[in-house]
């Protein structure tokens, strides 16, 4: 079995991420690993702090950095909604062929027993043509403007956030509407799935059993909020 991590949620260039307290954790961990999943919103185009050509240029040099630093890891980078923008997706395109260990996914990646998603299918009951859908909508969305973010950092820094995803996404619904989309796409236990790995709830969970399916998530590197590096099953 390969040695391979999942983390998620780091919303990097948003005001409210503190994801800088964990780079260097993930740097370590990818030193030792064969492969590492990066689930989505790992970047945030939403509420980033600088214009949406700065902060793809600036993901671009992360993603370089990282993988150079660990270039016997192999990395494979799944989209969230809040990292879900044209100007990535473009300049993902051309970064795959220039960084021979990074790979880049839309919606999910499946490594052995295990699928990487990054759980915004929790939204609503989805398949795979509502998720594009609903993806479809963030391709092109503006970055809110500095307004519209101080108000949130208030909210963030109030913690009026973080009552937020306990109210909206139970476990049960969680993981319900996740094995529906799976088994919609050919991705259930039924086909040898054993381990969910998935993000966006902000939500920690280790090894919750729905119908043949083990749920993980790591959490979210924001503030207020517990984060974790997962190690997986690959």
């Amino acid at each position: 079995m390969s040695k391979c991590y999942f983390a998620s949620d780091l919303h990097l260039f948003a005001n409210r991420s503190n994801a800088h307290w964990y780079l260097d954790e993930i740097s370590r961990a990818a030193s030792v690993a064969e492969h590492f999943v990066l689930g989505g919103d790992i970047f945030d185009f939403r509420w980033a702090r600088i214009p949406t050509l700065r902060a793809v240029e600036a993901a671009a040099r992360w993603l370089d950095d990282l993988t150079s630093q660990c270039n016997k890891c192999r990395f494979h980078l799944v989209l969230g909604n809040h990292d879900y923008h044209q100007v990535l997706i473009d300049r993902l395109a051309r970064l795959e062929k220039q960084i021979p260990n990074l790979s880049w996914h839309r919606f999910y990646v499946r490594l052995g027993a295990s699928v990487f998603l990054h759980g915004d299918v929790a939204e609503r009951r989805m398949d795979a043509r509502t998720l594009a859908e609903a993806r479809q909508e963030w391709l092109n969305r503006r970055r809110r403007g500095p307004f519209l973010s101080k108000m949130y950092d208030v909210v963030v820094l109030t913690n009026l956030h973080k009552p937020v995803p306990h109210l909206v996404y139970s476990k049960r619904i969680v993981v319900r509407r996740i094995t529906r989309y799976l088994e919609s796409i050919e991705e259930g236990p039924g086909n040898g799935v054993r381990d969910v790995y998935f993000g966006h709830t902000h939500k920690k969970l280790s090894n919750y059993h729905y119908r043949g399916l083990n749920f993980h998530n790591g959490g979210a590197g924001i503030k207020g909020v517990k984060f974790r590096i997962i190690e997986a099953n690959c």
